[in-house]
């Protein structure tokens, strides 16, 4: 759908300077963009690059002045490119279909909108909220529930019961509500304790692609509101994410572990059982969080295990230098083991 730039201004609550009857259709990087493109001026360094650009509106901060150009002026060009993005990549309304190789079990609960996709399974007892759509090859578990505008893309599996809110998008292959990896040593085996809690997914959820979240043991796993999760993400059982919190590709996060609102955790980063990441704090790419271990709040860390980041970039500073360390020890030991005289 054809946006205007004085529809995009209105939108953000930008100040248009230029043409507001410009059409906008899609968005793009400045080399790539055609004239109905938006692109956006994040830093003063890039700006001889958005200027040589065919796109003829660019999002902006106050004060740009970008010969034959239509600016959308905004004191933060990057979100407000992202935000209008959302408006001008919105998906069309699919076509409400049922694909006929869709095996859907009679006690099943779909909107009468629901778009299901073709060879998926949605057992006894599953409920599907309204615009909600599910890509081939999904399996939806006895009495799971998705919530309403959903989207769940091709083979994404489902476990019993498990629960997601609404505008939940969930990319292909992810595994939710999973058994947790929990196991007791006696008789000379391992003996694999209850995984039959809860896994609950709140509103604004986006899951990565080929992530695995485990259901609770006894309790529950709970991914709260707005909270993103990249792909190739381990999360396991009893875990708690709070709001808005963000998890890059390749990180663990052990059983029991507590990351509150607004946390945000680098890719491949490992966090051990009981764990607990306060409001705000960040752990750095590859951070390794021993078992127990507390990151206060607004906290950032780096390293294995890690630390508060000053500490850590001093500690590395000195790490650098072990070689010249090792050579100085060197002489002194040569220096001081030569028989007298010498």
């Amino acid at each position: 759908m054809d946006h205007t730039a004085g529809e995009l201004a209105r939108y953000l609550g930008a100040k248009l300077i230029g043409d507001e009857h410009a059409v906008i259709q899609g968005v793009a990087s400045p080399e790539r963009a055609h004239s109905t493109d938006l692109i956006y001026l994040g830093s003063p360094r890039n700006f001889d690059r958005v200027a040589r650009s065919a796109a003829l509106c660019v999002v902006a901060a106050p004060g740009t002045a970008m010969a034959r150009k239509t600016v959308l002026e905004v004191a933060d060009p990057k979100f407000g490119f992202a935000k209008a993005a959302a408006l001008v990549l919105a998906e069309p309304v699919t076509p409400v279909s049922v694909d006929p190789t869709a095996i859907i079990a009679p006690g099943a609960h779909l909107a009468p909108d629901v778009t299901v996709g073709p060879y998926a399974v949605i057992e006894d007892g599953v409920t599907v909220g309204a615009r909600s759509a599910i890509g081939a090859f999904c399996f939806l578990g006895r009495g799971a529930v998705i919530g309403e505008d959903c989207r769940l893309h091709p083979r994404v599996t489902l476990y019993a019961d498990a629960r997601l809110g609404k505008r939940v998008e969930v990319h292909a292959g992810a595994v939710i509500g999973s058994d947790g990896f929990g196991y007791v040593f006696g008789e000379g085996r391992h003996w694999k304790f209850p995984q039959i809690g809860a896994i609950e997914i709140g509103d604004e959820v986006e899951i990565g692609a080929n992530t695995t979240i485990d259901r609770g043991s006894l309790d529950s796993t709970r991914i709260r509101r707005g909270v993103k999760v990249d792909n190739l993400v381990q999360i396991a059982h009893n875990v708690e994410i709070g709001e808005h919190s963000i998890l890059a590709a390749q990180t663990g996060v052990s059983g029991s572990s507590t990351l509150g609102r607004g946390v945000t955790v680098g890719g491949q980063v490992g966090i051990a059982d009981h764990c607990t990441l306060e409001d705000g704090a960040v752990a750095g790419a590859q951070a390794g969080i021993p078992t127990g271990k507390t990151i206060r709040r607004g906290q950032t860390v780096w390293g294995t295990p890690a630390r508060p980041l000053d500490k850590f970039k001093q500690q590395y500073a000195w790490l650098q230098r072990l070689p010249e360390f090792a050579e100085r020890l060197s002489k002194l030991e040569q220096r001081t083991l030569k028989p007298d005289g010498a």
